[in-house]
């Protein structure tokens, strides 16, 4: 991508070839956007759900109809294959609809109601009736890695503008057209359904010092960001040195780390090498849960490292999305390569046809030992890059894991034999991560209520929320209670009755619409 105070310009990463300039949004129009959300936090509290649904919707449909043109532009600007944009794509107007059904029945209100009882000990109880409130203007953080599902229409602005908050969304300058060509579909969605256009925005920026601006503006509430760690923290840093803080969740990288066990590799070890080479060469290993360490036992190791290297040199090389994501990788593979306790296992030149950033998978090892350490190899390597690391039991193995920061996920693939030790090494895995994977990769996560995409910090800085799934709106919203109301100036959600027909808690017992 080109970025200068002038224009922002996305770079075809197949080849080099530059495309249409636009413009960084003028300060003015910034502040313009920052008043109007601000403004609009009126009007789309609980009154304004059934417009939210139309919106979110409409919305949706948008974005099938208009499938084409958006991925055409995204392919020429992120050089991802058809296929993933297709299916990103729908992933996207999938979980807006996810939100959509989730606001109509009510259920994110959380309504919780305490009657008065004046018999109570050891004092007499209030009337106590407590609802979510969405909390205000959020801003949101595009990221270059998921163009759809985590840009501009992303979990992350959908979940918001289905709590009732305004969204300022600052887009990537990795796909600004995409950008641009997504936030028109989202004004339209607003206008059909007669909310306030400030509602959302867009701006374009590649300026830290705009975006810091942005998180530092009294009237923004919270950030939602994914991207890297050095970005997410200096967005938490400047959230929290606000006089008023605000909080930030941020989803920042994580190594994934991956343990097989001996009676696993014997049972199906080329299948397990087949499907982690998959998750790691994946779009150029640019996803957040790409597995980037594997444990293996140091007596079954050669046989698994043979097959996941012919596993991975028979993989496609993939295209980095932009030049600064792939000499970063690229020199993350040179400094491995210079490192006395690893050797490569897999280490191809970097491919590039023309001025593109196509990369080859690369694979290294090394040892528990030296993953203890030194914490550099503990780190992310965004790219198809990862590191095989050999334990010799499984008191070495859980004092590795002991080392590790906090991840989105783990990963164990063992077998029924392993009974005796797979409840260790998955009780060293659970404080680490926010979902654990059995017998299969990380990559590939679902849009669902179970899901929990987040983890402890570094991998997020709030291990609490997820960023992915419907629980995401719990994000931006929080909790009001109303004591000794009168019944008319109750929200709806509150009254008695339930003229909303929602999901209620009432005096401990769920109340029947």
């Amino acid at each position: 991508m080109t970025m200068s105070a002038e224009v922002i310009q996305a770079v075809d990463p197949r080849n080099g070839v530059t495309g249409v300039a636009y413009p960084p949004t003028a300060p003015e129009t910034i502040r313009k956007v920052i008043a109007a959300a601000r403004l609009a936090r009126e009007d789309i509290g609980w009154r304004f759900t059934p417009a939210r649904v139309k919106a979110l919707s409409g919305l949706a449909e948008r974005l099938q109809r208009r499938a084409e043109p958006l991925i055409e532009t995204c392919m020429a600007e992120t050089g991802l294959s058809r296929a993933r944009l297709e299916g990103e794509l729908e992933r996207t107007w999938r979980q807006i609809m996810l939100f959509a059904a989730l606001i109509e029945t009510g259920a994110h209100y959380e309504v919780t109601i305490d009657t008065a009882d004046p018999d109570v000990r050891p004092a007499p109880r209030a009337d106590l009736r407590r609802m979510m409130v969405p909390i205000g203007p959020v801003l949101v953080f595009a990221a270059s890695n998921f163009p759809f599902a985590f840009s501009v229409a992303g979990g992350d602005t959908a979940s918001a503008l289905a709590a009732g908050c305004p969204v300022i969304c600052k887009a990537h300058p990795g796909h600004p057209g995409t950008s641009e060509l997504v936030a028109n579909e989202i004004s339209g969605a607003l206008a059909d359904a007669e909310l306030d256009p400030g509602t959302f925005a867009l701006v374009q920026t590649a300026s830290v010092e705009t975006a810091l601006g942005l998180v530092r503006d009294e009237a923004i509430e919270a950030v939602a960001f994914t991207g890297s760690t050095g970005a997410g923290r200096a967005i938490f840093d400047a959230a929290g040195a606000r006089e008023r803080p605000i909080p930030v969740f941020a989803e920042m990288g994580s190594t994934n780390p991956v343990v097989v066990t001996k009676s696993a590799i014997e049972d199906r070890g080329d299948s397990i090498a087949a499907a982690l080479a998959g998750a790691i060469t994946r779009d150029a290993g640019q996803l957040c849960t790409k597995p980037g360490v594997i444990m293996v036992p140091a007596d079954s190791a050669g046989e698994f490292r043979e097959a996941l290297r012919e596993a991975v040199l028979a993989a496609d090389t993939g295209v980095m999305l932009n030049q600064r994501l792939y000499e970063s990788a690229v020199a993350a593979v040179d400094s491995l390569s210079r490192l006395d306790e690893v050797a490569p296992v897999l280490s191809e030149p970097a491919e590039s046809s023309g001025h593109g950033f196509g990369l080859a998978g690369a694979i290294f090892a090394s040892s528990s030992a030296a993953l203890r350490a030194n914490p550099e190899l503990r780190s992310e390597r965004f790219g198809p890059i990862a590191l095989l690391v050999t334990y010799d039991d499984v008191e070495d193995l859980v004092a590795t894991i002991d080392g590790f920061e906090g991840q989105l996920t783990a990963t164990l693939q063992a077998t029924p034999a392993d009974e005796e030790i797979a409840q260790r090494i998955v009780d060293h895995l659970l404080p680490l991560a926010g979902r654990l994977v059995f017998d299969g990769v990380p990559t590939g996560v679902a849009v669902t209520a179970a899901m929990q995409h987040g983890g402890p910090y570094p991998a997020t800085t709030s291990a609490a929320y997820t960023s992915v799934g419907s629980a995401a709106i719990h994000r931006f919203l929080r909790p009001v209670v109303w004591q000794n109301a009168p019944e008319w100036l109750l929200p709806e959600p509150l009254k008695d009755g339930n003229p909303l027909g929602i999901p209620r808690v009432v005096d401990g017992v769920p109340e029947r619409s």
